[in-house]
């Protein structure tokens, strides 16, 4: 009797878990770094930061407000470390980037302070620990995003001509496997499952063929797109990314082969998946929405 109650506990904690985010955060690509981390799966930045009134105002009404202020300061100087730590592709990070820019750099700091506060906590010796985020997409990402993503005029569609059909002088057959086979090779979004290969996120991934070739990069997609929702989504689990809205109901999954470029944040799929991306004009309207997920360890 005693081993099914320890079971049945288990198993309610199990079903508890989830209900609290437990299972849904495991499920997050996260890098997390000294005094903060990088959700990439939700596209968001976040820092903690610390303060304590000076020695002489402990005990004092004054001594909470600037514990709080301190830690406002230093939750801001930890985010912009953080921010700084950003790949923005397989070779460049974001401080690689702002360093050479001042206008750049003043640009994120300004976007630092504005950045929201998600948590505030009094401990009891006194200090205060202070937790900010901001988004990786927006105006962050419009800003250290490679300038060669252009914006992608919508493609005009040509209207067809009505053509009244004839009276067919046989019994309508079945559709062709031709036929079939055509609409089934229409793709609604891309899944590149690169686990076990090491891979990295970044803002900019490329997914290149075997010559080397890129399949998918800044040249396919429209800036629009990649502001909005960033160049791709990552899941750490085949059936999330798949059934992640990003990438609809009906994607291209493909095994990644290795990765590319100092960060392996480029993903290398083979010759025939490369050829199947490029083998109808609709994969191009896809891929220009950023519909792409990329699966990591």
């Amino acid at each position: 009797m005693k081993k099914y109650s320890i079971l049945s506990m288990v198993l309610a904690v199990l079903l508890i878990l989830p209900a609290y985010g437990f299972c849904e955060e495991w499920q997050e690509v996260i890098e997390r770094m000294e005094n903060g981390s990088i959700n990439w799966t939700k596209g968001i930045i976040q820092a903690t930061g610390i303060g304590a009134p000076p020695e002489e105002h402990y005990g004092k009404p004054q001594a909470r407000p600037m514990a709080l202020r301190a830690a406002h300061i230093d939750a801001m100087r930890n985010l912009l470390e953080v921010t700084q730590g950003v790949a923005i592709s397989s070779s460049t990070l974001v401080k690689n980037f702002a360093v050479t820019n001042d206008v750049i750099m003043a640009k994120v700091s300004g976007m630092i302070k504005g950045a929201q506060v998600v948590k505030q906590e009094y401990l009891s010796d006194g200090t205060v620990e202070v937790t900010m985020q901001m988004s990786l997409h927006g105006g962050f990402a419009q800003l250290v995003l490679p300038q060669e993503i252009k914006q992608i005029e919508p493609i005009k569609s040509v209207p067809s001509k009505t053509i009244t059909p004839e009276a067919p002088s046989v019994e309508p057959s079945e559709p062709s496997l031709a036929v079939l086979s055509k609409t089934s090779e229409i793709y609604t979004g891309l899944v590149v499952n690169a686990i076990g290969l090491n891979a990295r996120p970044a803002m900019s991934p490329k997914i290149i063929d075997e010559n080397g070739q890129e399949v998918y990069g800044s040249a396919f997609v429209s800036r629009e797109y990649a502001v909005q929702q960033g160049m791709s989504g990552y899941a750490k689990d085949i059936t999330a990314a798949q059934s992640n809205p990003r990438v609809t109901n009906n994607p291209l999954t493909v095994k990644g082969l290795k990765t590319e470029g100092p960060g392996n944040a480029d993903i290398v799929i083979s010759n025939a998946d490369a050829s199947k991306l490029r083998s109808a004009s609709e994969h191009l309207s896809f891929m220009k929405k950023c519909r792409v997920m990329i699966i990591v360890d």
